[in-house]
């Protein structure tokens, strides 16, 4: 987390003409999770008279199916072009804004009991790799990437987005996994390698507002606010690169 002051915390303060009110459901890919709650707080001090709701956090495969089978969100972010495009294809969104990057790195826990230094070593069948499914953004990124390194993985599990694989690798209940660079930023119970090549697999975060959104103004005034100034600065300060 930030500390307090700094431009991923503080907000402008709201304006005395300042008309938005009402809820915004936001749905948003797991990896946002940090970020996604810190902007939602911000926008609501900017913004009184508007509530967030707690924000829907996972895979942003899952979230796309649900959305196309009538989820009723007013925001969608993703961490990929592709799931965003399945709802824009549906007609369900305009046109999606690119907010923020991310990169993977191989996480280990605390101690890297396994002794892996980079990806040759999760070929290994002696060493236990978690990482996400292939239709989520961070499983289609790992397999480039592991592909780009001519290296084969049989992993011991394919999880639904990034927080289980985390989750799963800090525990110890799996030598190594590939998560985001963002997702390990602060942690102490695991540790990060940055694999070789992982600056040439770049995954982009787009956003739009819902066409059928329930609060289209205040979900407009969110969209702007994550790809505007503010948001922005919270994004850098949390590891995320510039879209």
């Amino acid at each position: 987390m930030t500390s307090a002051g700094s431009p991923a915390t503080s907000s402008p303060p709201a304006s005395p003409a300042d008309t938005l009110s009402g809820d915004l459901t936001v749905y948003a890919a797991a990896s946002l999770k940090t970020a996604f709650d810190e902007l939602a707080s911000a926008f609501e001090a900017q913004h009184p008279h508007v509530r967030v709701l707690p924000v829907v956090y996972d895979g942003s495969s899952t979230l796309a199916t649900q959305l196309v089978e009538g989820a009723p969100a007013d925001v969608y972010a993703s961490a990929d072009e592709a799931n965003m495009a399945t709802v824009t294809d549906a007609g369900l969104a305009g046109d999606p804004k690119l907010f923020a990057t991310n990169t993977l790195v191989i996480v280990t826990p605390e101690g890297n009991p396994a002794g892996v230094a980079g990806l040759a070593d999760l070929a290994d069948e002696a060493v236990s790799v978690v990482v996400c499914a292939p239709e989520v953004p961070c499983g289609a990124a790992s397999r480039t990437l592991l592909s780009n390194a001519g290296v084969t993985v049989k992993p011991a599990s394919s999880e639904q987005n990034v927080t289980a694989v985390l989750s799963k690798v800090a525990a110890g209940e799996a030598d190594a996994g590939l998560v985001y660079a963002t997702d390990v930023r602060g942690r102490s119970d695991v540790e990060a390698i940055v694999p070789e090549g992982a600056d040439r697999v770049v995954n982009r975060y787009p956003i739009v507002a819902m066409k059928d959104a329930a609060n289209p103004a205040v979900a407009a005034a969110f969209t702007a606010f994550v790809v505007g100034p503010h948001g922005q600065a919270a994004l850098r300060e949390l590891g995320f690169g510039a879209p």
